[in-house]
């Protein structure tokens, strides 16, 4: 639909089709897990048993509001029609009360003066009431000074219709101008990915806007929602855990003139810290996304969701470059927005890949000895150095050190070598000194 307006390059209905087809084959069970944001954005929460539906009424206006417009319009043309029914009946009464509903001849006396003239059955006030009501005003029907209850009726009437048409109009302006229309013109990738990024396992995910115009002070959320036991033995069925989106100013804020991938560092700290590629295809989480920012044209505050649950999370794919420099200008090429390319990645987690390259490095923890005092020079000392022992593993990239020759080591200078006093060496100083 939005091809056929023009607000969508042809080339964007491939996409989800080139997704698909450049997606690696996986394994996905006929079961469909249950999320609490859909893909669209909307909430797949179902209320039962809801006791106090009062509630509702206490805020007629939200409730409108809320309604689907189907909803909406019936209610509003019940309400005219039954307005117009009750002040007819009121109407037919006070001219049946009063007389003005008597045959008369036209050779007879006319009689006394009616409340209102050119009533003269039920479909007659009817139609004044819908006259008095709009103030159309045709003019063959008027309130005379001989009741002073029609006059009364007449203001009650019009104010009641001006309640109504300021409630309708109110609902029908808010249901057009809502936030998740703006919304839906922002477009998040069907697929998020895993791939490394700087030497870190990072989760990432594409974002863009097909209008032109911004959204200003925009801002990007996530949230994983998984099950959880505590030590108790209970059972959490939603626990919401925010995440850092990877942002120098340490900021969730963003800059949405072009498509951006949003990521996130799985590193410690991270609820995606001790995911792996095995452990991906059992998780139970769900991570939601959530943008906001206020719309550039109508200044109204929007908010754009989506989701992505273990099968819609890509391990080892990279998404591939959409823009482009064209005639000094940048150009997106939205038939590219979902597209993801294969990268070398390790299938272990952030955490076995920490616990991995701690082995290598030699940088067991428990040899540490803590910060002591650093001999150097010529009886100087300082602080700040590790004191390490002679029998602690080299680290696995440092270069082997061959002892140079003494023939080589004529004319230059000689090299002072750190002595190191830690407490063992501090405790073996006491001991020559009370010797």
């Amino acid at each position: 639909m939005l091809a056929r307006k023009g607000l969508l390059p042809d080339g964007f209905l491939l996409t989800r089709l080139a997704e698909d087809q450049n997606q690696p084959n996986r394994c996905r069970s006929k079961f469909q897990r249950p999320r609490f944001i859909t893909k669209s954005g909307s909430c797949n929460v179902a209320h039962k048993n809801i006791r106090e539906q009062g509630r509702f009424l206490q805020d007629v206006f939200t409730t409108m509001v809320d309604l689907k417009w189907q909803h909406s319009l019936l209610i509003f043309t019940s309400a005219f029609l039954c307005s117009w029914m009750l002040f007819a009946m009121i109407w037919w009464l006070v001219a049946f009360a009063h007389g003005d509903l008597k045959p008369r001849d036209a050779d007879s006396d006319p009689g006394p003066v009616p409340c209102v003239t050119a009533i003269h059955s039920f479909t007659s006030a009817f139609l004044f009431s819908i006259e008095v009501q709009v103030t159309i005003g045709f003019g063959g029907r008027m309130v005379t000074e001989e009741c002073p209850v029609a006059i009364v009726v007449l203001i009650i009437q019009n104010i009641l219709g001006l309640i109504i048409n300021a409630v309708m109009l109110g609902c029908v302006f808010m249901k057009t101008a809502q936030a998740n229309r703006r919304a839906e013109t922002l477009i998040f990738s069907r697929n998020a990915v895993i791939a490394p990024r700087n030497g870190r396992p990072t989760f990432m995910f594409r974002v863009g806007d097909l209008r032109k115009s911004m959204i200003i002070s925009a801002t990007v959320q996530l949230q994983v929602i998984r099950r959880t036991v505590t030590a108790e033995g209970e059972v959490i069925p939603v626990c919401q855990l925010d995440i850092q989106v990877e942002n120098p100013l340490r900021s969730n804020g963003i800059f949405l003139v072009s498509p951006l991938i949003i990521s996130h560092t799985m590193e410690r700290g991270s609820p995606l810290y001790e995911l792996s590629a095995q452990s991906l295809a059992s998780e139970d989480l769900e991570i939601i996304v959530i943008l906001e920012g206020v719309v550039e044209t109508t200044g109204i505050t929007m908010q754009a969701r989506t989701s992505y649950i273990p099968e819609e999370i890509l391990w080892g794919r990279r998404f591939v470059s959409i823009i482009t420099e064209e005639d000094g200008r940048y150009c997106v090429n939205y038939s590219k927005f979902g597209n993801t390319v294969p990268v070398r990645m390790s299938s272990l987690s952030a955490k076995e890949l920490d616990q991995t390259r701690g082995v290598q490095e030699g940088g067991a923890e428990a040899n540490l000895q803590g910060w002591g005092l650093v001999r150097a020079g010529r009886g100087g000392f300082r602080r700040g150095a590790r004191a390490c022992t002679s029998s602690a593993p080299q680290p696995w990239y440092a270069q082997s050190e061959k002892p140079e020759p003494e023939a080589e080591l004529k004319g230059q200078k000689k090299k002072v070598r750190l002595e190191v006093i830690g407490p063992k060496a501090e405790e073996e100083d006491l001991g020559d000194i009370s010797d």
